[in-house]
């Protein structure tokens, strides 16, 4: 008797598995190569976090369906560490597992140097680095995925002179390529706009922790506005505070984003007022799904970067064009073709937004992910929003 329980047992198991076999869901590999680690690693800990809250969430929930296969979503990621070599080896692997759609990397070298390794391997990928030539013709293969800087820049030195009186201003930045291009965007746009600028040549190490005598000459020229070019978010607060303990009383902004938390820890009560790119959305603008989203990733890591409101899109972007054009879940030409008037319902933002391609006035294709701009301005710990605007 207790044999055939056991043999009865048995088959009733192997069914079992057999059935969960079944109905496990094909998996869908989508990558992430940017930068965990170092002083820049915010950025890519929120592209990273963010796809992974989702991915978890979509899984949860039964997976996605593309065509007539519904798959789970398998996160690939590789800390770039903010080396363009490093960011390569990435791309190979991405390629060598046969991977087509990526998100990052997240500064100007790493994007420019995987163009080679994502065109040869047919991969699409979707950077937070501003180069023009990424996404003008004859480049196809990259995504801007977030707001640029020289999209940012004007429309924040503009409600600043509008509303704040500003006329005067000044750049500093880190003596790396990334800042110093946003720093040349920022000052041909200050110009453009008739501000006055009044200091543009004063750069940093990355590594330098005493910024009082970087800036001493910068306070020099009494700008309304100092403009914390390419800032990272470990920088920041230690720019502000030298600032502010050397006396400086206007304002200070940046086109970067930033993290609250670390702001808070470096700079405390200084850092109020300080201006910067914030996520794409605000609570007037939250759908609930982006509550939810928000109440995920909490759940998942413990904290919440307010940029995430932005890195969210770009793996619902990828998604929701694979649903629409299927065959381009391995061929991107079929992906590339489709953007030009692609249009889906934008599940984070109330009302009738789209998820759409843009980048026509920047570039000349449609090359960059339609994100709402909100800008922000910190204060006592949080950010708050200040106005909100949006790129064609």
């Amino acid at each position: 008797m207790q044999r055939r329980t056991l043999l009865k047992t048995a088959v009733i198991v192997t069914a079992l598995q057999a059935t969960m076999a079944l109905a496990e869901n094909p998996v869908l590999k989508i990558g992430f190569v940017g930068v965990t680690s170092g002083p820049a690693a915010a950025w890519g800990i929120s592209n990273q976090r963010s796809m992974e809250a989702r991915a978890a969430w979509i899984n949860e929930t039964g997976g996605y369906t593309i065509g007539e296969t519904t798959y789970d979503i398998e996160i690939v990621s590789f800390d770039d560490q903010k080396d363009p070599k490093r960011a390569i080896a990435g791309m190979e692997k991405m390629a060598q597992e046969g991977i087509h759609y990526v998100v990052g990397p997240n500064v100007d070298d790493g994007a420019a140097a995987v163009r080679p390794v994502a065109e040869a391997n047919g991969i699409m990928y979707f950077p937070y680095a501003f180069p023009k030539s990424l996404y003008q013709a004859p480049a196809s293969n990259a995504v801007l995925g977030m707001v640029a800087n020289y999209q940012s820049g004007p429309a924040i030195y503009k409600y600043l002179m509008e509303n704040e009186g500003v006329k005067t201003v000044a750049f500093i930045a880190a003596n790396e390529s990334d800042p110093l291009s946003q720093r040349d965007g920022g000052v041909a746009a200050a110009k453009e706009l008739g501000l006055e600028v009044v200091s543009d040549n004063v750069t940093y190490q990355v590594d330098t922790t005493d910024f009082t005598p970087v800036l001493t000459p910068v306070m020099r020229s009494r700008p309304d506005l100092l403009v914390l070019s390419g800032v990272s978010p470990a920088n920041a607060p230690q720019l502000i505070r030298s600032a502010r303990e050397l006396g400086f009383e206007g304002l200070i902004s940046t086109e970067t984003a930033q993290d609250a938390g670390v702001l808070a820890e470096g700079a405390g009560d200084l850092a109020n007022g300080f201006i910067s790119v914030g996520g794409a959305s605000t609570p007037e603008l939250a759908s609930p799904m982006m509550n939810e989203f928000v109440d995920r990733y909490k759940k998942m890591f413990g904290e919440y970067n307010d940029e995430s409101n932005t890195k969210v899109y770009a793996l619902e972007y990828i998604l929701e064009t694979l649903k629409a054009e299927p065959s381009a879940i391995k061929d991107v030409d079929v992906f590339q073709a489709s953007m030009d008037t692609f249009e889906a319902p934008n599940p984070y933002m109330n009302g009738d937004a789209k998820l759409r391609y843009v980048g026509m006035s920047s570039f000349g294709q449609r090359r960059q992910v339609a994100v709402p701009l909100v800008v922000n301005v910190y204060q006592d710990g949080v950010f708050e929003t200040l106005f909100v605007a949006e790129v064609d």
